[in-house]
């Protein structure tokens, strides 16, 4: 058999056929007809891949995680048989991959089980597969909604372990449920997380953060004394600025939006600016 004839025959094949129809499937969105496709496959014994099972599984999560009442028919669709096709995929022995875990966290969710989804992300460490971002936002935006902030942080001690950096989105999750459950500890630590990795947050962002310094939680959460000679030896050593040591003193925030103008002195208050708060290993890189 030629080259030629080799190549029609691989494109004339029942599975190459599968993943063109799944594949646009999976760009129109049409989990009802990739489901009658996957059915159909069955019943005719074709051998499904690594591939087929994603898009699927893609599929699956994608109206699982829905939103919207004239959804819900597709929603319990997608959850019934996403977990449907994953238990026949791990049955013909089809390894999964970190986009087969990911998908399956979200039907995790969806099914408001952030545990399970968690499981899932541990279970790829273990597999050695690399889990990313996207593996682990599921989990923890399920354990912020449910307002579980103690699996939260341990989910992102997790992420950090495994050396994948959080987001606006995920930062945001964590900011809000710290809030909710008063843990002023970690609303300090992901304020300065925000200011560290995002820098110029969104306006969604911003409201929490408005909200969270005129709240009676922020007026009475600072300490009364501390070590003064120690919060300027950490200002200096710094470089000026942050001194990371926590909330100190109490009181109403004044919460203003304003500007500086060009010689750094601040059209609000009219105090000129006298450093910006960047983290110690920054000021390496000033002169």
């Amino acid at each position: 058999m030629t080259n030629k004839e080799r190549k029609k025959a691989k494109r004339e094949s029942p599975e190459f056929q599968l993943k063109v129809k799944l594949d646009m499937c999976s760009k129109h969105g049409k989990l009802e007809e990739a489901l009658r496709l996957y059915d159909e496959s069955n019943s005719n014994g074709v051998k499904l891949t690594q591939r087929h099972y994603n898009m699927l599984l893609y599929l699956c999560a994608r109206e699982a995680s829905g939103d919207g009442d004239q959804l819900n028919e597709l929603r319990e669709l997608g959850l019934k048989r996403g977990f449907e096709i994953f238990q026949k995929m791990v049955g013909d022995k089809v390894s999964p991959n970190e986009t087969t875990f990911t998908s399956m966290a979200r039907l995790a969710v969806a099914r408001e089980d952030p545990d399970k989804a968690f499981e899932l992300v541990k279970q790829m460490k273990g597999l050695g597969i690399i889990p990313r971002l996207r593996s682990y936002g599921p989990a923890l935006l399920g354990f912020c909604e449910k307002g579980n902030a103690e699996k939260a942080y341990e989910l992102d001690a997790h992420m950090l372990e495994s050396g994948v950096m959080t987001e606006e989105p995920e930062l945001l999750a964590l900011l809000k449920v710290s809030i909710e459950t008063k843990n002023t500890g970690n609303v300090y630590e992901m304020l300065h997380r925000l200011r560290a990795i995002v820098r110029q947050v969104s306006e969604s962002t911003l409201q929490v953060v408005e909200d969270w310094f005129k709240s009676e939680d922020a007026a009475n959460v600072g300490v009364e004394k501390w070590d003064v000679k120690q919060i300027k030896e950490t200002v200096v050593g710094g470089g000026g600025g942050w001194h990371g040591m926590g909330w100190l003193g109490s009181g109403r925030w004044r919460v203003v939006r304003t500007t500086m103008t060009e010689n750094g002195v601040c059209r609000s208050c009219g105090e000129k600016l006298v450093c910006v708060d960047i983290d110690p290993k920054e000021t390496e890189f000033c002169c």
